[in-house]
């Protein structure tokens, strides 16, 4: 069973934004961080489940702790009438990150999920491993740290999402 955590955060002001991510599986530990401009903190939190998920490289049964109401609730309780509705809200309008929550849901529905809140900011060690490596990820604006395939997949996602919001 893999276990992984993720996290994605956002200064409003700025609009910097990044990913922290912990892997583990099998008694090893993988981290990834990855800075990101002009974004906001939902689209951080999808992310960075996003590429937690393309990580793996099969299909596999996972616990996934978030601390992301927004992600835990997108997946498990609104995304199936988004779908229904044509993408969109409860209220008729378009549904924002329509692009990240249509990869989301098919890596989603890929693996074996299961989705596990957890208190931000408390005493989840793993919790706040996650949100440290988006916190440094930020502060020194360190790239995003997988292979550069992921990369470009990663940054074509977003310019879509972006593209889908205007």
């Amino acid at each position: 069973m893999v276990e992984l955590w993720t996290d994605g955060g956002c200064k409003v002001d700025t609009k910097e934004g990044s990913i922290g991510i912990l892997l583990q599986y099998k008694g090893q530990s993988k981290e990834i961080n990855g800075y990101f401009s002009q974004t906001t903190n939902n689209q951080m939190e999808l992310l960075a489940l996003i590429v937690a998920l393309k990580v793996l490289k099969k299909s596999c049964k996972i616990n996934v702790y978030v601390d992301s109401k927004y992600v835990k609730d997108g997946l498990e309780t609104w995304i199936n009438a988004w779908k229904k509705n044509g993408w969109r809200s409860a209220s008729k309008a378009p549904v924002k990150n329509q692009a990240l929550w249509v990869e989301l849901d098919a890596l989603y529905n890929y693996h074996k999920v299961k989705l596990i809140w957890v208190k931000g900011h408390s005493i989840n060690e793993n919790n706040n491993r996650v949100d440290f490596l988006c916190n440094d990820a930020i502060k020194n604006q360190i790239a995003l740290t997988v292979d550069a395939e992921l990369k470009l997949a990663i940054e074509n996602l977003l310019k879509r999402n972006q593209e889908s919001m205007k």
